[in-house]
């Protein structure tokens, strides 16, 4: 009888602890498995900055929940994750490219938003064609082409109603003149796009060649009030708005 009980408890055991997939860094499956986990705030604290300014932690967890998500389903190839935060002054570096493979920022950036989504901050965002407003949530990036402003990233929204028109609202990553800290000295502000993510000229084709071809972008706003996507990743119903 004591046998036949061991028994049951240790196959009831078995099947309660989950198993981890051998394709995944055991640092990395409480990431994708439990939102703010206390290894998602391990993982945030070891996170190498390389002299960089962090992404705040509420941004970081849910991009690499997302990151994760979105990998299992395949829409991302490569392990650079790229978080925007459009909750800060576009005075601040406010683009961070996070190498997920060595834990390590490798770039932070400034960045525009949509000349429609507000002046030194953006607070309205929108995924409607000639909006001029910037879209929230997550993105794979494209191919690259050139267009008028030289070299620039195609970006495919993964959210319906939040960011699944940026291909056809021409949502891309491209250099600006206005994205500079020259800009800033004479503004106050950046200048602003008609709702692409604008970087630096100097920095575009660093950063286009870093994450072209399926990683992961994610724009984020820490206002819940203006963000329809910010919260997606950690309710109930998390997953009923995405592509």
């Amino acid at each position: 009888m004591k046998r036949a009980t061991l028994l049951i408890i240790f196959v009831g055991l078995f099947f309660t602890f989950p198993k981890i997939n051998k394709g995944i860094h055991p640092k990395n499956y409480a990431i994708h498995s439990a939102v703010n986990s206390k290894k998602l705030v391990s993982i945030y604290n070891a996170l190498n900055a390389n002299h960089f300014q962090l992404p705040n932690l509420e941004s970081f967890s849910e991009a690499l929940n997302g990151f994760y998500y979105f990998k299992r389903k395949g829409f991302f190839q490569r392990d650079f994750l790229t978080i925007i935060d459009f909750s800060l002054s576009s005075r601040v570096k406010r683009l961070w490219i996070i190498d997920l493979g060595q834990n390590k920022i490798i770039m932070n950036s400034l960045v525009a938003h949509g000349k429609n989504s507000g002046e030194d901050y953006a607070n309205q965002f929108s995924n409607a064609n000639e909006s001029n407003k910037s879209s929230l949530g997550f993105y794979a990036t494209g191919e690259v082409y050139q267009g008028k402003h030289g070299a620039s990233l195609k970006l495919d929204g993964l959210q319906k109603g939040i960011n699944d028109n940026a291909r056809e609202r021409a949502i891309v990553i491209h250099g600006a003149d206005y994205v500079s800290e020259n800009f800033l000295k004479n503004h106050s502000r950046l200048g602003k796009s008609y709702g692409c993510p604008a970087v630096p000229n100097e920095l575009s084709k660093k950063i286009i060649e870093t994450i072209k071809n399926k990683s992961c972008i994610f724009i984020y706003h820490s206002d819940k009030n203006n963000s329809t996507s910010s919260k997606l990743l950690s309710q109930s119903v998390k997953y009923n708005n995405l592509v």
